[in-house]
């Protein structure tokens, strides 16, 4: 009988419990609130635009300005890309968890030179620089390519946003066999340079 009623208690304890849970949850849902704003994101895009056009750099002009100490190359690409091959000393953040405290960290000034890439800069290495579009026909050419996803808009746009202005982002496209540019990473078998492999 005492083991009836003390079996009785802890469900009601728990019932009472679960009820409180439950108008928790609906007390601190706000509804119709969320932080994603389109209208203010479109006008900073608007905004970006213009300034992001003037500030597209080729990669002789990244490689010359990488050499100033107040300047990172940014790789916002997954961990698992980058891990695998990256410009050389290109700095890792994934864009996904851009906040303000993790961003400071990498670049505590807001007046820092920051150079971003991102895959569809690179040709002729589909398994770490994957091209990214959107084609209704699988077999794409350059004239049928469709949309393409590249993630350094977005982190243009969300660098800006952050108040960071020195943004600048490479233009060119390149083979990722031409010996002008230099990766490293655990696919890198070696690496190569202007001067030679070692």
């Amino acid at each position: 009988m005492y083991k009836s009623f003390f079996l009785l208690i802890a469900l009601f304890t728990i019932s009472i419990s679960f009820a409180q849970d439950d108008t928790l949850q609906e007390d601190t849902i706000i509804r119709d609130a969320s932080f994603a704003d389109y209208d203010a994101f479109r006008s900073l895009v608007n905004t970006v635009e213009s300034y992001r056009a003037e500030r597209m750099i080729s990669l002789e002009e990244m490689k010359s300005m990488s050499k100033n100490p107040n300047t990172i190359i940014l790789d916002t690409r997954s961990k698992e890309m980058y891990d695998a091959k990256h410009v050389k000393g290109a700095i890792h953040l994934n864009f996904a968890d851009f906040t303000q405290a993790t961003l400071s960290k990498i670049l505590p000034t807001l007046d820092m030179n920051v150079i971003i890439y991102c895959n569809n800069n690179f040709v002729d290495d589909q398994i770490y620089f994957a091209t990214k579009f959107s084609a209704p026909d699988p077999i794409y050419t350059a004239q049928s390519l469709g949309i393409t996803m590249a993630l350094n808009i977005p982190t243009y746009i969300n660098l800006y946003g952050y108040g960071y202005r020195n943004i600048y982002e490479l233009k060119d496209l390149i083979s990722v066999f031409d010996n002008s540019i230099t990766f490293e990473g655990t696919s890198v078998a070696s690496v190569v340079t202007l001067e030679g492999t070692r």
